[in-house]
C-alpha cells in the first residue's frame, strides 16, 4: 500500500483512535501521543496482511495505552485533570485547549474519575469492550489471557464502573431502555426504528453454537443487523448478562441463547451466546432487578 494512501486510511480512523485514547489515558495530549505512536508502528508493519484495518489500529492502540497505564504503577503521572502543560509530539499538531475541553466534555468527567480507579487491565478491557465493542478474543490476544478470563475482567471493570456514581455514558438505567425498544421494534418489525437504535458500525458476534442455529458469526452494519433482528425475539426474555443489559431465549425451560448488548448513544456491538458451557459460566438474572 502506497505511503500517502496508507496515511488517508489512517487519518479516516483518527477521530476514534483519539476517543479510545482520551478514555483509556485520561489525557488528551496524551492520547494524541499514543495514536502517533500508533502511526509510526502502522508505518513500519506489513500492511499487506491487515485483513481489518480499523480493528488492527484499535488494538495496536491499545497495546500502546496498556503500557502507558502499566508505567504509571513504577513513574508518577498527575491526574488528568490537573496536569500542566505538555509538549506535543513534533508531527502532530498541538493540543488545541479548545478541543480539549470539547472532548473531556463528551468523554464526561465523572467517567474519566471513575475510569481512574480501575486496575490498567480492568481499564483496557473495559474501555475496549463496552465503549468500542472489541471482541473478548481481540482483547485476549493482547493481555495473554483467555476470553473468558478476559469476560469476567469485563464484569468486575463493569460493575465498579456502575457503583461509581451516575456516569452518563455507562448509566444502567439508559442502556436498559434501549435494549428493551430495540427488542420491542424487533418483536413487532418496526425495521426503521431498530435501524434507528443501532449505531452505524455496529457488530453482532455469535458463538459457533449460535451460529449453527441460524446466525451469522460476525454481521456489521445497521441496516444488515435490523434485518437479521426484524419480526424476531418474540420468546426472548429481557435479563442481564454479565451486568450488561440483554436477554435470554428459553426453550422446553431450558436456557437456548443469551444476547448482551453494548450501548453507548446507541448499540454498537451485540453478542449471542448459545454454547451451553458458556451459557452456564455466565450470570444471567432475568427482568431488571433493582440492585442491578
Amino acid at each position: 500500500m502506497e505511503v500517502d494512501l496508507l496515511a488517508q486510511r489512517f487519518e479516516e480512523n483518527r477521530s476514534r483512535l483519539r476517543a479510545v485514547a482520551q478514555r483509556m489515558l485520561g489525557s488528551t495530549a496524551e492520547a494524541e501521543d499514543a495514536v502517533q505512536d500508533t502511526w509510526l508502528r502502522l508505518s513500519r508493519a506489513d500492511v499487506e496482511g491487515i485483513d481489518n484495518l480499523p480493528g488492527w489500529l484499535t488494538t495496536t492502540l491499545g497495546r500502546v495505552c496498556l503500557d502507558r497505564l502499566r508505567t504509571r504503577t513504577t513513574r508518577p503521572e498527575q491526574p488528568w485533570d490537573t496536569a500542566g502543560p505538555e509538549a506535543a509530539p513534533a508531527d502532530v499538531d498541538p493540543v488545541d485547549p479548545e478541543r480539549e475541553a470539547v472532548l473531556t466534555e463528551s468523554v464526561g468527567r465523572a467517567l474519566l474519575v471513575v475510569l481512574d480507579t480501575l486496575a490498567p487491565t480492568e481499564r483496557f478491557v473495559f474501555v475496549l469492550h463496552d465503549m468500542f465493542a472489541v471482541s473478548f478474543e481481540e482483547i485476549a490476544a493482547v493481555v495473554e489471557r483467555s476470553p473468558a478470563a478476559v469476560r469476567q475482567i469485563a464484569t468486575r471493570a463493569r460493575r465498579r464502573v456502575q457503583q461509581g456514581g451516575d456516569v452518563r455514558e455507562t448509566d444502567p438505567a439508559r442502556q436498559r431502555r434501549v435494549v428493551e425498544a430495540f427488542l420491542a421494534a424487533s418483536r413487532e418489525g418496526r425495521f426503521d426504528d431498530l435501524v434507528n437504535l443501532l449505531d452505524p458500525h455496529v457488530v453482532m458476534r455469535a458463538d459457533p453454537v449460535a451460529a449453527g442455529l441460524g446466525s451469522v458469526a460476525e454481521t456489521r452494519g445497521s441496516a444488515a443487523i435490523a434485518g437479521f433482528f426484524n419480526g424476531r425475539a418474540q420468546g426472548a426474555l429481557p435479563a442481564y448478562v454479565d451486568g450488561m443489559p440483554g436477554a435470554v431465549v428459553e426453550v422446553g425451560g431450558g436456557r437456548r441463547l443469551a444476547l448482551s448488548f453494548i450501548v453507548t448513544d446507541r448499540i454498537i456491538g451485540i453478542e449471542v451466546v448459545a454454547d451451553p458451557a458458556q451459557l452456564a459460566s455466565l450470570d444471567l438474572a432475568i427482568g431488571a432487578p433493582e440492585s442491578r
